[in-house]
């Protein structure tokens, strides 16, 4: 039968148990990990948010009643445990445990809540991804999750005070708001008081904390819940945080700095981990063209070289095809990878194919020349000025792509971090950090032959770009800046249009009329009117900067209550249908019979 703990008080947490504490009587409160009756002596391992206790109960000491209802606890019933804080034997100290050298001998024992039998162990990591989100509020009880949410809000606390001792301002932008016609899918909340419109939530609070430099705040700051109903993957929710800031009178340099020493706070402060600043900078045709990627991870080798010119002319059919195209013919080295058997150069090969590549070329380096899929059409001296335009020696391994460049770079950029991960290159807790700068402006889409805004449409172009906004937009850099960590894309940014004649001519490059731009955007452009400070500012995943910290796979694992797959909650079985009622009040009638 359950108790209550009237008149107790938890005198410490679990995890704070220690030494010092010898010869004290402390109260513990919190779930039982693990009870072991072994008859006349009973051990139970207690467990919080802070750690592990053990409880000692001895027949012949421990009172009667007390011993009595310690013979019946099974694993997550919740108990009070009142005791003497003793020193374990030397042959049961558990070094594994912070609190290994300690237990408590129990005095007295309340069961506060008794427990059925749970569905999984807790912190058993062979159990599905789908079983712990349905009993996510038992998966969270494992000492991983904890510590992950533990870190997540140290993080969250360092960032508001670093960025307050800056002066920045927290400010809190609507959660209902407009649906614009650029970026992502909204998610939508039709209006009961307006039938048969919408609120669109936000996607990031983008214009409005321009609305905010432009109102004269000068530097903003939330933590703040964002939305997008676009497909999931490791690294992806459609519900996140972002770190947001916006700041006035400020050049690229301001906000980089600004950041690198707020980064350098929060690694120093979370992790005791110094972080070198200033931060390595690199233009995004640099990236592209070394590494197959925007958000490269510079803690290995493996650079992307350019072959065009090696293989120009050769009677190898696809790559003709590919420079005749405008494509290019690149190539990585794998070292020490030209033993892998062919089954997994293969394997190799079609994950090339996953990123739209056709196919892949492939040389192993041997003492005695080349064993190759390019036999047919290049010779040993040929093969040999490819190997050593990539520096690839004997027992190394050489991957080759040719097709259009975003297709090369995708392919070799995911091959180098596979070769990266079967060589076991990387280290999860080497943080190496980089600045990727001049992103193009727009990008081309075919689908609807127009341009795209790369990042958003009033993200500023370069100054020298200017002259080409109107005669090769492809060719326009913009002052645009993405903060990478391993590979990750922490958060990006840029300095913003502020002048009304220079975002017109950003709408007309993307092919919108002052008409258009005004339905999507007229409280921002109407703002403009009455003086724009020059104003710039930043986003950062907090979901992705914790999940990096922690050494996590995935952000399920620093969310406390995420989505699956398909944006749906096991836990509460969102989304779920409503009722007709419901459905009357706002004016809605779903097709779906």
């Amino acid at each position: 039968m359950s108790e209550t703990m009237a008149g107790l008080k938890r005198s410490c947490y679990c995890g704070e148990v220690s030494e010092n504490m010898l010869g004290q009587t402390v109260t513990v409160m919190g779930w039982v990990n693990r009870a072991r009756n072994k008859g006349q002596l009973i051990f139970v391992l207690l467990r919080d948010r802070t750690g592990l206790v053990q409880l000692t109960l001895e027949e012949n000491r421990t009172p009667a009643e007390a011993f009595q209802k310690a013979s019946g606890l099974r694993s997550e019933f919740v108990v009070a445990a009142t005791g003497r804080v003793i020193a374990r034997t030397p042959e049961n100290v558990n070094p594994e445990m912070v609190t290994g050298k300690v237990e408590i001998d129990v005095q007295s024992l309340r069961i506060l809540a008794e427990a059925d039998v749970p569905p999984f162990q807790i912190g058993d990591g062979t159990v599905s991804n789908d079983l712990r989100l349905k009993y996510r509020y038992l998966d969270l009880r494992n000492q991983e999750l904890q510590r992950n949410l533990r870190i997540r809000h140290q993080i969250a606390q360092v960032v508001r005070k670093y960025l307050d001792g800056e002066g920045f301002l927290e400010i809190e932008t609507p959660m209902l708001t407009k649906s614009s016609p650029e970026g992502a899918r909204d998610y939508l909340v039709p209006s009961r008081v307006h039938p048969g419109e919408f609120y669109a939530l936000p996607q990031s609070p983008q214009m409005i904390k321009q609305i905010l430099m432009v109102s004269g705040m000068d530097k903003y700051f939330q933590i703040v819940r964002c939305f997008r109903d676009e497909d999931l993957r490791a690294d992806r929710q459609p519900e996140f945080t972002q770190i947001d800031m916006e700041l006035s009178f400020v050049d690229i340099d301001d906000i980089l700095t600004l950041n690198e020493n707020m980064m350098k706070e929060v690694f120093k402060e979370v992790l005791g981990v110094d972080v070198p600043v200033p931060f390595q900078r690199m233009p995004y045709a640099e990236a592209m063209g070394r590494f197959g990627s925007d958000k490269p991870d510079i803690r290995f080798g493996m650079e992307l070289r350019d072959l065009s010119a090696l293989v120009k002319g050769s009677d190898f059919q696809v790559f003709e095809g590919a420079l005749a195209a405008g494509g290019s013919v690149r190539g990585i080295c794998a070292p020490g990878c030209g033993s892998l058997p062919r089954k997994q150069i293969d394997s190799l090969v079609e994950l090339a194919k996953t990123y739209r590549a056709k196919g892949l070329a492939w040389i192993t380096v041997e003492d005695s020349g080349y064993k190759t899929s390019l036999s047919r059409f290049f010779d040993d001296g040929q093969l040999k000025g490819i190997c050593d335009a990539l520096e690839a020696k004997p027992g190394d391994l050489v991957l080759i792509c040719a097709d259009k460049n975003e297709i090369v770079y995708d392919t070799l950029g995911a091959l180098r971090q596979e070769m990266a991960r079967q060589l076991d290159l990387v280290k999860k807790d080497d943080f190496r950090f980089l600045w990727v700068t001049e992103f193009p402006l727009l990008e081309w889409n075919e689908e609807d032959n127009r341009y795209y805004a790369k990042h958003h449409p009033f993200t500023a172009p370069m100054d020298e770009d200017l002259p080409f906004l109107e005669t090769n937009p492809g060719a326009v850099r913009a002052k645009a800046y993405d903060m990478v960590l391993n590979g990750f894309e922490l958060g990006g940014g840029s300095l913003r249009i502020f002048q009304r004649d220079l975002q017109e001519r950003m709408f007309a490059a993307l092919g919108m009329t002052m008409e258009e731009a005004y339905k999507g955007f007229s409280f921002l452009l109407d703002a403009f009117r009455y003086g724009a400070p020059p104003h710039g500012g930043l986003a950062f995943g907090l979901d992705r900067i914790t999940m990096l910290m922690v050494g996590a796979d995935s952000l399920r694992d620093v969310i406390a209550f995420p989505k699956t797959k398909d944006a749906s909650c096991p836990m509460t079985g969102a989304p779920g249908a409503v009722s007709e009622k419901q459905l009357a009040e706002l004016g809605i009638h779903t097709n779906l019979d």
